[in-house]
């Protein structure tokens, strides 16, 4: 096989998995079968297109060579009336379609696929998994190891996930207008959850998981797309909201880490690494949003890190005008999070005591003590008021709260230099 050919089979999978796994559990209606048949094509492809050529429309070959294996998997098992009724479908639709048809001629069911992965009923990390697992077209395995739990516990997941849409009849479908909204927010949730893992690990040895940013950005591209393409539908100023939100935060990946894998904080990184093409998509994505006049979490954070996007300088930063935006994301969101964000905006703009006495406020409430950045957020105030000794208590207490190696290691690094002022 040709380097320039296992290449495109590689891309064309990793690419169009989704959309043809769509096309199929909407043909189908079986989570597995559709998955089964996807991966016998997968291996048609690398027996056939090294000798025989790439196909004209890689994606309909796919579509159509999975369709036909689904065909010959329920002939040989008619057990029940509905797969009977599958198979007189599919069978009808293979007359209808007697050459390869063109990639145009295949419905695009993504948008059905991800309100069914992501819907309510399912539970958060399932979701997550199989979102991943049908629209990312990541193996069980990859998406185990990037969130760093064993196999068998994915797999799990996944046939649990499975297993409710099933039993639970939930629709393979668009929901109607009036639970678009709720369903919508599911959907932004898990993409959200996807590029948080990808951007800040929660464990391991890496502080950034590029796949999974650059997925959760792939599917919040797609989702837009196949929300303005829907001729029933519209685009949605929170989805492009997040979207924009991801691409500005992902711009500055480059920056995040040293060469020798330390963190580097927003104010201590060098600007000029942050991707300015990443910026301006996700700039002109906010700006699409914020005409639509319809605020939202999602576009307030973008907004936030759009203004942090715009300085080249960390010391002309507007943290007035960021802690503003956080103080309006309150009235949304409201989180012991987001005012934790926005007593660290106030520090910067007005002094770190001021910073402080609202952080003491929050942990008063003993809501997020047990969260590793409001004890470093704390100890990073302590220490530019020069009150050495309960900085350092505070970075320890940060430090036995987080399991990423990288986050860890910044930690103690700031630990050791207060050690060396005293």
């Amino acid at each position: 096989m040709t380097p320039n050919v296992h290449q495109v089979i590689e891309d064309t999978f990793r690419q169009e998995s989704g959309r043809v796994i769509a096309t199929l559990i909407g043909l189908v209606r079986d989570f597995d079968l559709a998955e089964d048949v996807l991966q016998d094509a997968y291996s048609t492809a690398l027996e056939r297109w090294p000798t025989k050529g790439i196909p004209r429309n890689p994606v309909a070959w796919l579509t159509t060579t999975a369709r036909r294996r689904a065909i010959d998997r329920l002939r040989r098992d008619q057990t029940l009336a509905q797969k009977k009724m599958v198979l007189q479908s599919l069978i009808e639709l293979d007359r209808q379609m007697h050459e390869i048809p063109p990639a145009e001629a295949i419905p695009d069911d993504r948008l059905k696929l991800i309100f069914t992965c992501c819907h309510p009923a399912i539970a958060i990390e399932a979701r997550v998994a199989l979102t991943l697992r049908t629209l990312g077209g990541l193996t069980t395995s990859e998406i185990a190891k990037a969130f760093l739990i064993p196999q068998a516990t994915m797999a799990q997941r996944l046939v649990r996930a499975k297993r409710k849409i099933k039993q639970a009849g939930i629709p393979y479908r668009v929901p109607p207008v009036h639970l678009l909204s709720e369903r919508l927010e599911s959907v932004l949730a898990v993409i959200y959850l996807i590029f948080n893992e990808g951007y800040s690990a929660s464990v391991g040895e890496k502080l950034i998981r590029r796949d999974l940013c650059a997925e959760a950005i792939r599917l919040g591209r797609v989702l837009t797309r196949l929300l303005a393409d829907s001729p029933d539908l519209s685009e949605d100023p929170e989805s492009l909201g997040l979207l924009a939100l991801m691409l500005l935060h992902d711009a500055r990946r480059k920056a995040r880490i040293d060469d020798t894998g330390n963190l580097i904080t927003l104010e201590e990184q060098d600007r000029t690494l942050w991707d300015r093409a990443e910026i301006d998509q996700g700039l002109a994505a906010l700006e699409q949003a914020m005409q639509m006049q319809k605020p939202g979490p999602y576009q307030i954070q973008a907004a936030i890190s759009g203004l942090h996007s715009q300085t080249a300088v960390a010391a002309d930063t507007d943290w007035n005008q960021i802690a503003l935006l956080y103080q309006e994301l309150a009235k949304s969101n409201p989180s012991p999070i987001v005012e934790l964000n926005r007593a660290v905006a106030v520090a910067m703009a007005n002094g770190p005591l001021v910073g402080l006495e609202l952080i003491d406020q929050i942990g008063e409430t003993g809501a997020i003590t047990g969260y590793y950045l409001f004890h470093a957020a704390r100890a990073d105030l302590l220490r530019r008021s020069g009150r050495l000794d309960e900085a350092k208590v505070a970075y320890q207490n940060a430090l036995s709260l987080t399991r990423n190696d990288v986050e860890r290691a910044y930690l103690q690094r700031r630990i050791h230099e207060i050690d060396g002022q005293e």
